[in-house]
């Protein structure tokens, strides 16, 4: 939770359910998602926005491939078959050019890399947590890389499973995405994590 005010009681609504409230002291979403490492306390780790765009109802569909498949991250997929976005064309089209970008960057065939709505191990996030450098979304894109390489050090291979979602236009709040600023920090990222996996390559073949 970030520092401001909440506007829908989430601290009282944490309170009543037994669930750990947390006041995050910086900005920022990649900053959130590393506090809520931090913070984490179970064995999974399941992140979504909460502006009303991923549907709760999925929750169990994304458990249940996890579980099932033995995964090391489970994502509610807007790009696979049978999955649903409902967002501008405009922003359609950049995340569809970004997911395909990324996808060749990262070197795991995902359909949607630009997404927030996933299930994790926890442990496997605290192992890659201090390495994150991203302060913007692109934070999502980093920790798959992070997770791969590490992974590709103990001599496995990542496993990454989609299960089809709808995702929906946000219900609360304005979107934090400054199309310009949004940009340049995505077009940085691609040469970062490109960079990033090129020299994890050079390390495992030069060890």
């Amino acid at each position: 939770m970030d520092s401001k005010e909440s506007i829908d009681n989430t601290s009282g609504v944490c309170e009543e359910n037994g669930v750990r409230y947390v006041i995050q002291e910086e900005t920022g979403f990649a900053d959130a998602f590393c506090i809520g490492i931090r913070f984490a306390q179970y064995q999974k780790f399941f992140i979504m926005d909460s502006d009303g765009s991923h549907n709760p109802e999925y929750i169990p569909d994304i458990y249940h491939i996890f579980m099932s498949e033995n995964a090391d991250v489970a994502i509610g997929s807007r790009y696979m078959e049978e999955g649903v976005t409902n967002d501008t064309l405009i922003s359609q089209f950049i995340s569809r050019s970004l997911n395909r970008i990324y996808g060749v960057v990262i070197g795991i065939p995902a359909k949607d890399m630009s997404t927030d709505f996933r299930l994790y191990h926890t442990c496997s996030l605290k192992e890659v947590e201090p390495e994150l450098i991203s302060v913007h979304f692109d934070v999502v894109e980093e920790v798959l890389l992070r997770l791969k390489i590490k992974k590709s050090s103990q001599g496995k291979k990542i496993k990454v499973v989609e299960t089809p979602i709808i995702f929906d236009n946000r219900m609360f709040g304005n979107s934090k995405r400054l199309l310009f600023a949004f940009s340049i920090a995505y077009i940085t990222s691609i040469f970062r994590l490109s960079a990033l996996r090129l020299k994890a390559t050079i390390k495992k073949h030069n060890p």
